[in-house]
Protein backbone atom coordinates (compact mmCIF):
# COMPACT_ATOMS: atom_id res chain seq x y z
CA UNK A 1 0.00 0.00 0.00
CA UNK A 2 2.13 2.93 -1.38
CA UNK A 3 -0.20 5.64 -0.06
CA UNK A 4 -0.42 5.01 3.92
CA UNK A 5 2.88 3.67 5.76
CA UNK A 6 4.23 4.41 9.39
CA UNK A 7 6.71 7.53 10.24
CA UNK A 8 8.93 7.47 12.68
CA UNK A 9 9.92 10.27 14.45
CA UNK A 10 13.52 11.07 15.96
CA UNK A 11 12.35 11.83 19.99
CA UNK A 12 15.13 13.78 21.20
CA UNK A 13 15.94 13.52 25.01
CA UNK A 14 16.49 11.03 27.90
CA UNK A 15 14.47 9.45 30.47
CA UNK A 16 16.38 12.37 33.34
CA UNK A 17 14.81 15.15 31.63
CA UNK A 18 11.85 13.40 28.93
CA UNK A 19 11.46 13.51 25.31
CA UNK A 20 10.88 16.18 22.72
CA UNK A 21 9.45 14.90 19.29
CA UNK A 22 9.90 17.33 16.37
CA UNK A 23 7.21 17.79 13.43
CA UNK A 24 8.20 19.81 10.87
CA UNK A 25 6.08 20.23 7.28
CA UNK A 26 8.27 19.06 4.44
CA UNK A 27 11.05 17.19 6.44
CA UNK A 28 9.31 14.93 9.05
CA UNK A 29 5.53 15.48 7.92
CA UNK A 30 6.25 15.40 3.61
CA UNK A 31 3.65 17.95 3.40
CA UNK A 32 2.62 21.75 3.91
CA UNK A 33 0.67 21.29 7.21
CA UNK A 34 -3.02 23.65 7.01
CA UNK A 35 -4.87 21.86 9.72
CA UNK A 36 -4.08 20.20 13.17
CA UNK A 37 -7.00 18.74 14.68
CA UNK A 38 -7.23 15.85 17.69
CA UNK A 39 -9.60 13.67 19.26
CA UNK A 40 -9.58 12.46 22.94
CA UNK A 41 -12.45 10.66 25.16
CA UNK A 42 -13.89 8.56 22.26
CA UNK A 43 -16.41 6.16 24.41
CA UNK A 44 -15.64 2.16 24.34
CA UNK A 45 -17.27 0.61 21.29
CA UNK A 46 -16.87 3.71 18.91
CA UNK A 47 -15.70 3.86 15.71
CA UNK A 48 -14.75 6.99 13.50
CA UNK A 49 -13.60 7.58 10.19
CA UNK A 50 -15.58 5.68 7.81
CA UNK A 51 -14.50 7.96 4.80
CA UNK A 52 -11.80 9.05 2.35
CA UNK A 53 -10.70 11.88 1.21
CA UNK A 54 -9.84 12.68 -2.84
CA UNK A 55 -6.92 14.73 -2.55
CA UNK A 56 -6.38 15.09 1.30
CA UNK A 57 -2.66 14.35 2.91
CA UNK A 58 -2.85 13.31 6.43
CA UNK A 59 -0.18 11.85 9.09
CA UNK A 60 -2.37 10.47 12.34
CA UNK A 61 -0.32 10.59 15.63
CA UNK A 62 -1.59 8.62 18.83
CA UNK A 63 -0.13 10.91 21.80
CA UNK A 64 -1.78 8.05 24.17
CA UNK A 65 -3.33 5.10 24.44
CA UNK A 66 -3.69 2.75 21.29
CA UNK A 67 -5.53 3.04 18.23
CA UNK A 68 -6.08 0.64 15.23
CA UNK A 69 -6.82 2.48 11.88
CA UNK A 70 -8.30 0.26 9.02
CA UNK A 71 -6.96 1.31 5.96
CA UNK A 72 -8.43 0.78 2.18
CA UNK A 73 -6.89 2.18 -1.00
CA UNK A 74 -9.82 -0.52 -3.09
CA UNK A 75 -7.02 -3.44 -3.48
CA UNK A 76 -5.24 -3.42 -0.24
CA UNK A 77 -6.18 -3.41 3.22
CA UNK A 78 -4.33 -3.16 6.18
CA UNK A 79 -4.93 -2.34 9.94
CA UNK A 80 -2.38 -0.10 11.64
CA UNK A 81 -2.08 -0.36 15.60
CA UNK A 82 -1.09 3.30 16.94
CA UNK A 83 0.26 3.49 20.24
CA UNK A 84 3.36 5.49 20.14
CA UNK A 85 3.97 8.82 20.42
CA UNK A 86 7.19 8.85 18.39
CA UNK A 87 5.32 7.16 14.93
CA UNK A 88 2.54 8.26 12.69
CA UNK A 89 0.96 7.25 10.14
CA UNK A 90 0.79 9.02 6.75
CA UNK A 91 -2.68 8.60 4.60
CA UNK A 92 -2.85 10.29 1.38
CA UNK A 93 -5.78 9.91 -0.97
CA UNK A 94 -8.02 7.43 -2.08
CA UNK A 95 -7.35 5.96 1.10
CA UNK A 96 -10.69 4.52 3.12
CA UNK A 97 -10.10 5.13 6.95
CA UNK A 98 -11.89 3.55 9.90
CA UNK A 99 -10.58 4.46 13.69
CA UNK A 100 -11.38 1.45 16.04
CA UNK A 101 -10.43 0.00 19.42
CA UNK A 102 -9.75 3.43 21.04
CA UNK A 103 -8.63 2.67 24.32
CA UNK A 104 -10.49 5.33 26.88
CA UNK A 105 -7.30 7.61 27.18
CA UNK A 106 -6.91 7.86 23.50
CA UNK A 107 -5.51 11.29 21.90
CA UNK A 108 -5.40 10.69 18.37
CA UNK A 109 -3.47 13.85 16.59
CA UNK A 110 -3.84 14.87 13.00
CA UNK A 111 -1.80 16.82 10.85
CA UNK A 112 -3.72 17.84 7.24
CA UNK A 113 -2.33 18.57 4.19
CA UNK A 114 -5.46 21.47 3.88
CA UNK A 115 -8.17 23.15 5.55
CA UNK A 116 -11.53 21.42 6.05
CA UNK A 117 -13.10 21.17 2.09
CA UNK A 118 -16.60 18.52 2.12
CA UNK A 119 -15.74 18.36 -0.90
CA UNK A 120 -12.71 16.63 -0.55
CA UNK A 121 -14.48 13.88 1.30
CA UNK A 122 -16.09 10.39 0.14
CA UNK A 123 -18.63 9.71 2.57
CA UNK A 124 -20.46 6.49 0.90
CA UNK A 125 -17.93 3.57 0.51
CA UNK A 126 -19.73 2.35 -2.42
CA UNK A 127 -19.02 5.48 -4.39
CA UNK A 128 -15.41 4.88 -3.17
CA UNK A 129 -15.32 1.87 -4.50
CA UNK A 130 -16.01 3.29 -7.79
CA UNK A 131 -13.78 5.99 -7.68
CA UNK A 132 -10.75 3.83 -6.24
CA UNK A 133 -11.62 1.37 -9.29
CA UNK A 134 -10.93 4.17 -11.90
CA UNK A 135 -7.90 5.92 -9.97
CA UNK A 136 -6.46 2.12 -9.98
CA UNK A 137 -7.24 1.49 -13.56
CA UNK A 138 -5.55 4.41 -14.43
CA UNK A 139 -2.74 3.98 -12.10
CA UNK A 140 -2.18 0.70 -13.52
CA UNK A 141 -2.46 1.90 -17.43
CA UNK A 142 0.70 4.68 -16.86
CA UNK A 143 2.65 1.47 -15.14
CA UNK A 144 2.56 -0.11 -18.38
Amino acid sequence: MKNCYLIDFNPIGNEDVGYLVELEENKQIPFNIKRVYYTHSVPDETQRGFHAHKNLEQVLICLNGKIKVKCFDGEIAKIYELNCNNKGLYVGGMVWLEMLDYTKEAILLVLASQIYNEDDYIRNFGEFIKIADNFNSKKNKSIE
